[in-house]
C-alpha cells in the first residue's frame, strides 16, 4: 500500500466548484459544479476533458465548456447509445435533458508551455497564420444542446434534487430528492412512470445494477432499500448490527460486478452521526438480494465519495475532512493505494478510467486509474502501479532446479 501526495495528480482546474464526475466516453470525463444562483461570479456548468497519457504521466486538454446560467449542476448522469449521446442533470428542483453532439473541428494552435503536467494551447491569431510555421491538428468537440426540463421534486419549502441515475438500457431515468420520494421515468422521453415508496426522509444516493433491474435507494431515514426497479417492489433492506450506543446513516452506495460471476455486489458508505462521530466508518459490501453484509473496512472520519471500477475489480473510496482518496481490492476490501490531502477539502465525486470496452480507452501503466474531483475546484487522478510479481522466466528457473535437485537427491538416496 502506497501513500503519496503528487502534484502531477492535478490533472485540471477550473473556476467552479465541482460536484459531479462521470465518464463520457472512454477517453473523455465530464465534470460539473457551479457557485449557485447568488451574485457571487462563479460560474455554473459542465467542463469536458480529454485524458490521455504521454507514457510518464496522464494529462487532461480541456475540450468543451457549456455554462447554465444561474442553475448549479449538482448531479448529473450520462448515457451513450452509438451516435447519440444525453446529459441529465438535476439543477434545482427540475431535471434537465441534453443532447451532445460530436464535431471535429480544424485548430490552428501553437504551443504554450505546460504547468504540472497540463499541456497549455493557445489559438494562433488570424494575422499570423500565414507567416507562422503553426500546427494544425484537428479536435473532438462537443456541442451541449438543453433539450426537455421537468420537475422532479415537489418538498413544499425547497424542493431539491438530489440525485440522477440512468439505467445501463438506456430506457429509464430514476429521481430522488427533498421530498423522499424515488421517481421512475422512461427515458429519454422524460414522462413519469411509477413511484417508489419506502424513505421517509430525503433521498441521498441510488444507483442501478448493471446486470438487473435491481435499484438501490439511501436516505436520511437511515434505510438502504434495494428494489426491482421493473416490478416498482421492494425486494429488501440493508441491515447491520451497529456498533452499541451509536448511530449510523448511509451516505453512498454503489453496485459493481463480482469478478468472472454474473452477479453483483452492493457497496456503501456508512458514518456515525450525533454522539456516534468520534467512531469509525465503514466501507460494506452485501449480497443485494438477501442483504447480507459479506465484507467491511473501517476509515477513522467521515467518508464522502464511492466508486467501483466497471470489471468489478477494484473500489475507491474519498473522505470528509482530510480530502484522502483510497483504492480497494473489491473481493477482499483491502486498501492497496492510498493518497493522503489529494484534495484540500472534501472529495465530492470519483470515477474510475473504464476498462471493459470494445473501443479505444487511455493506454497507460497504471494497474487502475480514478478520477476524483472537489469543491477546491481540482479535477485529480491517482493511479495504481501494477504490484510486483515474480518474472515468469524466474518462475521456471526455480521449477527446473526444483526438479533437478529432486533427482539429484532421489539418486544419492537410491530410490
Amino acid at each position: 500500500m502506497g501513500n503519496r501526495k503528487n502534484r502531477e495528480d492535478i490533472l485540471a482546474r477550473v473556476n467552479f466548484p465541482l460536484y459531479a464526475v462521470q465518464m463520457l466516453s472512454n477517453r473523455h470525463v465530464i465534470v460539473g459544479g457551479g457557485g449557485g444562483s447568488s451574485k457571487t461570479g462563479v460560474a455554473n456548468g459542465f467542463e469536458i476533458f480529454e485524458i490521455s497519457h504521454n507514457g510518464r504521466i496522464f494529462l487532461a486538454e480541456e475540450v468543451t465548456r457549456h455554462e447554465t446560467g444561474p442553475s448549479v449542476v449538482m448531479n448529473f448522469s450520462t448515457f451513450k447509445n452509438g451516435k447519440h449521446t444525453f446529459i441529465v442533470a438535476g439543477q434545482e428542483n427540475h431535471c434537465q435533458l441534453y443532447s451532445v453532439d460530436s464535431v471535429i473541428i480544424k485548430e490552428d494552435v501553437v504551443n504554450a508551455g505546460s504547468e504540472n503536467g497540463l499541456e497549455l494551447r493557445e489559438r494562433k491569431p488570424k494575422s499570423k497564420l500565414k507567416t507562422d510555421n503553426n500546427k494544425n491538428s484537428k479536435k473532438l468537440k462537443f456541442v451541449i444542446k438543453p433539450s426537455d426540463s421537468v420537475q422532479s421534486d415537489f418538498s413544499g419549502e425547497e424542493p431539491l434534487l438530489r440525485v440522477i441515475r440512468i439505467h445501463p438500457s438506456g430506457q429509464l431515468l430514476a429521481t430522488g430528492g427533498t421530498d423522499c420520494q424515488v421517481r421512475l421515468w422512461k427515458f429519454p422521453k422524460l414522462e413519469p412512470t411509477k413511484v417508489l415508496q419506502g424513505h421517509t426522509k430525503e433521498i441521498d444516493d441510488m444507483d442501478f445494477s448493471s446486470l438487473n433491474n435491481h435499484l438501490i435507494t439511501i436516505a436520511k431515514d437511515g434505510l438502504a432499500i434495494v428494489w426491482d426497479c421493473v416490478k416498482a417492489k421492494e425486494i429488501t433492506k440493508l441491515k447491520w448490527q451497529q456498533p452499541e450506543g451509536s448511530k449510523y446513516l448511509f451516505k453512498r452506495c454503489r453496485f459493481g460486478k463480482i469478478e468472472d460471476t454474473d452477479s453483483c455486489a452492493v457497496y456503501t458508505l456508512s458514518n456515525p452521526t450525533g454522539l456516534a462521530k468520534k467512531q469509525k466508518s465503514f466501507l460494506q459490501k452485501w449480497i443485494p438480494e438477501s442483504g447480507e453484509l459479506i465484507n467491511v473496512c473501517t476509515f477513522d472520519e467521515s467518508l464522502s465519495a464511492l466508486a467501483v471500477r466497471d470489471d468489478g475489480r477494484f473500489v475507491a473510496v474519498g473522505s470528509m475532512f482530510s480530502g484522502s482518496v483510497s483504492i480497494h481490492a473489491s473481493f477482499s476490501l483491502q486498501k492497496v493505494l492510498n493518497v493522503p490531502g489529494a484534495h484540500s477539502m472534501f472529495v465530492t465525486g470519483l470515477e474510475f478510467l473504464p476498462v471493459n470496452s470494445d473501443l479505444t480507452t487511455v493506454t497507460s501503466n497504471a494497474e487502475a486509474a480514478v478520477l476524483s474531483i472537489s469543491v477546491d475546484n481540482h479535477l485529480c487522478i491517482h493511479t495504481l502501479n501494477y504490484r510486483k510479481t515474480i518474472p515468469v522466466w524466474f518462475a521456471i528457473v526455480i521449477l527446473v532446479a526444483a526438479i533437478f535437485l529432486t533427482f539429484i537427491l532421489c539418486s544419492y538416496l537410491g530410490i
